[in-house]
């Protein structure tokens, strides 16, 4: 008999289960909301620097954890061990960044150009209050730390609901605060039911914002339920992605095949950002998908607790389901595989082992190209112009991220490369570079792939509420 009041995470490589937790019921929650309201009143008397100083002692402690969220993460999200301890070098890398920037984003700024002899004017910025952060599985501390030490610093207390699939990483985000000397319910984890979260915890008139990462589907219904709460609250979606890379006729092939292979396939492409289709100008296609078969073949598959193995399962059987259909529907629909998943002898149906596949002769009217994969899955499409390729870049109900791979040093490229980042329907374009963020730079979707903002200074703004200040100082 199955407990209801039990979350249960199944290990993606061994199907069984891995860990359980107990869900909270309406009147803990009550209680849990209730602690956080009060600590923040709090928290927000402390000053700037002592929270910033506990920050800076949270990075040591965290960082001593490195060994064991490497585990955590393969084990329950099932990400080859030798490709972990990166999550967490680049949350520790985000969260210097954001530490080291709170000063400049958090003071009050004099508006000298608008005040007089007799006004003085200035913005301060307060927090927002209490945070609700919902967590996703595929990278269970990168997405964490965006919202989590922004929100901290600023002077907001924080309640995490992470995904049932990946529950220890936000436990660890806990234990290491705690370490650090943060007082007690500034940040509070909790594991909660679907129906509970939508229907309790974003809609809880105490909760004054809600940070969502994941999919399209759950982020409206994240959105809505937030709505149907008392009073107006924010919310911060990061939704999905389709990502689209264009291969210029001279970009430097053996350097773009190299980074968009990997762009697509690692972490099993299991990443919002993850590179899921790429248009090819004609000159270089045949060589591209040539050489990009040829380094796709070399992943091995298996066991994430292998060093060896640099390509683990996708997060569970349905998945799995899902992206071998999307895959069938592109071919029996004209698509061809040029490589497909007998080159891995380990990738069987019925299994969360899926193996790279490559499709081409594929168009916009199949799915595989239009609705994301989430898997280690990528068509590509020849082109024959600029134009054709940004016509189908913006082609798609999402707008994350986009790639151009062209000459860094050709006037003529660059100037074609400035035209294209300016018509862009997405919220990051890159040049030569794909799937990866810099804490300096804002990270935020355009249509079904999200609203809001995190990293960077309007990751600050984005958890804090401006406060105009208009003072007459002289009365005569």
């Amino acid at each position: 008999m199955v407990n209801v009041n039990i979350q249960t995470t199944i290990s993606p490589y061994t199907q069984k289960p891995l860990l359980t937790r107990p869900l909270l019921s309406d009147t803990e929650l009550d209680g849990v909301i209730s602690e956080s309201l009060k600590a923040q009143k709090s928290w927000k008397k402390v000053t700037l620097d002592e929270r910033i100083a506990v920050a800076e002692k949270w990075l040591v402690e965290f960082e001593k954890l490195t060994d064991l969220m490497a585990e955590d993460i393969s084990l329950s999200m099932g990400r080859p061990i030798s490709s972990c301890k990166g999550e967490v070098g680049g949350t520790l890398y985000r969260a210097r960044h954001l530490i080291k920037i709170a000063r400049d984003c958090l003071r009050a700024v004099p508006q000298d150009d608008a005040s007089t002899d007799a006004l003085k004017m200035i913005i301060v910025k307060q927090p927002i209050g209490v945070i609700g952060v919902i967590t996703p599985w595929n990278y269970p501390l990168l997405c964490t730390v965006n919202t989590v030490i922004p929100a901290i610093i600023s002077g907001n207390s924080v309640i995490i609901k992470p995904a049932p699939q990946t529950p220890v990483p936000a436990e660890r985000f806990l234990s290491s605060f705690q370490a650090a000397g943060l007082p007690a319910n500034i940040l509070q984890v909790v594991h909660l039911t679907q129906a509970t979260t939508l229907e309790k915890f974003c809609q809880d008139p105490r909760i004054d914002f809600v940070a969502f990462t994941g999919s399209v589907a759950g982020g409206r219904a994240v959105q809505q339920a937030a709505s149907n709460g008392k009073g107006f609250k924010g919310v911060g979606l990061e939704l999905g992605g389709k990502d689209p890379a264009y291969v210029r006729a001279d970009a430097d092939l053996k350097y773009a095949v190299e980074n968009l292979v990997d762009g697509a396939m690692f972490n099993s492409g299991q990443s919002c950002c993850a590179v899921e289709r790429i248009y090819v100008h004609s000159s270089l296609y045949d060589e591209f998908v040539k050489q990009f078969v040829e380094i796709a073949k070399q992943f091995k598959l298996g066991d994430p607790s292998d060093p060896t193995t640099t390509l683990g399962p996708v997060v569970s059987l349905a998945s799995a389901e899902r992206i071998r259909k999307q895959v069938k529907d592109a071919v029996a629909a004209g698509a061809k595989l040029v490589l497909d998943e007998s080159a891995f002898p380990q990738a069987k149906e019925g299994t969360t082992l899926v193996g790279p596949q490559v499709l081409v002769d594929v168009d916009h009217t199949m799915e595989v190209m239009m609705e994301e994969t989430f898997g280690p899955v990528i068509g590509i499409m020849k082109v024959e112009s600029d134009e054709e390729a940004l016509g189908l870049m913006n082609d798609s109900p999402y707008g994350l991220t986009a790639s151009i791979w062209t000459s860094p040093t050709d006037p003529a490229s660059l100037a074609v490369f400035n035209s294209m980042v300016d018509d862009l329907e997405c919220g990051m374009v890159y040049m030569n570079r794909a799937d990866a963020l810099e804490p300096s730079l804002p990270w935020s979707g355009w249509k079904d792939s999200g609203r809001g903002v995190s990293l960077s200074t309007l990751g600050y703004d984005h958890l804090t509420r401006a406060k105009a200040v208009c003072m007459r100082v002289q009365l005569a």
